[in-house]
């Protein structure tokens, strides 16, 4: 995302205008400010996302003590994308935002009582929490039974389901339960390992610091992976690659695969939605289901939580007990992961038939109880460090989320084939 200076002044000063204290000098001023701090946290080289400039509008006039500015300008953001949510039921995706999706979420969570803070704080303190447990993952269940349902109505062409989403939006939690459905009704998914498929270590792609990618598709031998499927859903047998990650290298045709009766070929890829994954296999035969937690949920000061927000906090939970790697390791990491995401994933949601929203409102609380303290630390350690603004502004943003809603210490409550036991630990399924 190129930008200029001229049209983040012209973002401010209609935010200045809206309420009703226009001031072009200032406007220009607090434009400068946020061109100095993209460079300092961005470089020269690396170009920042329309998300990444915003954000750091928002620092600045924060930190100018223009907290009302800040706020009508983080509001007018979501406002636009609500008034499109209610406009556009017709529209299943645009502009990379599935408005109909979100239109339905937001109905859910204004009926359930649990649409912002101060909602689910009251659910908490009346007791019912756990029956807000139990309403949220049916209404995943259900979801991921419709996803199943269209499966079914076409036995006899889909041959291949593929399954993307961006990290920890809970793809593997949701292909589990996937797969469990069709199996009821007589058919079974089989994985096709894209692991295997990376290409040797020096014929990766680089990023801007020099390291090896392998969050971009060209990381992976896409010809060949097509030819495979192909050949695959022919029923004709292949021969896997296998990659060995501590050497960074391939060996072709190891591992033999054939497709049984009954099966269908399971792909889960990031970049599942990407159409130079898997060219060659005509779109009559494809099933491509996007995850997402996509939530409707308002902050106590009006505006909506990120979903990004929502999948750091699962993914920081998920690292700190399993992954050996501290909150803070992942809250620095993620302006990386996240980039990716807007580059090699988003951008093709468009391309899925079926969205199933992972976003579970009772989930917030049981990560605070986990996260905040680290999220309250990040926020003092990276204050006055430009290198780490990204990490500062994410930190700001969630604490404040978090600070208002009441924490729930005993987990007891979710139950063992949750989703959110994907990220918690205690789930009666193998990850």
């Amino acid at each position: 995302m190129r930008y200029t200076r001229e049209r983040i002044a012209t973002a401010i000063l209609k935010a200045m205008n809206s309420l009703g204290r226009p001031d072009p000098a200032r406007a220009d001023d607090l434009a400068a400010q946020v061109e100095t701090a993209l460079a300092q946290t961005y470089g020269a080289e690396k170009l920042p996302s329309v998300e990444d400039i915003q954000d750091v509008v928002e620092a600045v006039l924060i930190e100018n003590r223009l907290t009302d500015i800040a706020r009508d300008y983080i509001i007018y953001r979501h406002r636009r994308a609500m008034l499109r949510a209610g406009r556009a039921r017709e529209y299943a995706v645009s502009d990379n935002v599935p408005y109909k999706k979100l239109y339905q979420i937001l109905l859910w969570n204004m009926e359930h009582e649990c649409e912002s803070v101060s909602a689910l704080n009251r659910i908490i303190r009346a007791g019912r929490f756990p029956d807000l447990i139990a309403a949220a993952d049916r209404r995943f269940e259900r979801e991921v039974a419709e996803a199943a349902d269209h499966v079914l109505r076409h036995p006899d062409e889909i041959r291949l389901v593929i399954v993307s989403g961006p990290s920890s939006s809970g793809k593997t939690t949701t292909t589990i339960k996937l797969a469990a459905a069709l199996a009821r009704a007589g058919l079974s998914l089989r994985p096709l390992n894209l692991d295997n498929y990376y290409f040797d270590l020096e014929k990766h792609p680089r990023d801007e610091f020099g390291d090896y990618d392998y969050e971009t598709p060209e990381a992976l031998d896409l010809a060949l992976i097509d030819r495979h499927v192909s050949r695959l859903l022919e029923g004709r047998a292949v021969k896997t690659p296998h990659y060995d990650f501590k050497r960074g290298r391939r060996a072709l045709e190891v591992h033999p695969l054939r497709l049984k009766r009954g099966e269908i070929l399971l792909i889960d890829s990031l970049h599942g939605l990407d159409r130079r994954m898997t060219p060659g296999v005509p779109a009559a035969h494809k099933f491509r289901l996007y995850v997402e937690a996509l939530g409707q949920f308002k902050t106590a000061d009006g505006t909506l939580m990120r979903w990004a927000d929502n999948r750091l906090l699962r993914r920081m939970a998920r690292d700190k007990d399993f992954r050996n790697l501290q909150p803070i390791e992942t809250l620095t990491h993620w302006h990386y992961v996240r980039r990716s995401e807007l580059t090699n994933i988003i951008p093709f949601l468009g391309n899925a038939d079926v969205i199933v929203n992972t976003a579970l409102p009772y989930e917030l609380p049981i990560l605070k109880d986990r996260l905040f303290r680290y999220i309250t630390a990040a926020r003092r350690r990276f204050a006055d460090d430009p290198k780490r603004l990204d990490a500062h502004i994410r930190a700001n943003r969630v604490h404040d989320l978090l600070a208002p809603l009441r924490a729930v210490r005993d987990a007891a409550c979710v139950p063992p084939d949750s989703l959110l036991r994907e990220f918690i630990g205690g789930s009666r399924h193998f990850y």
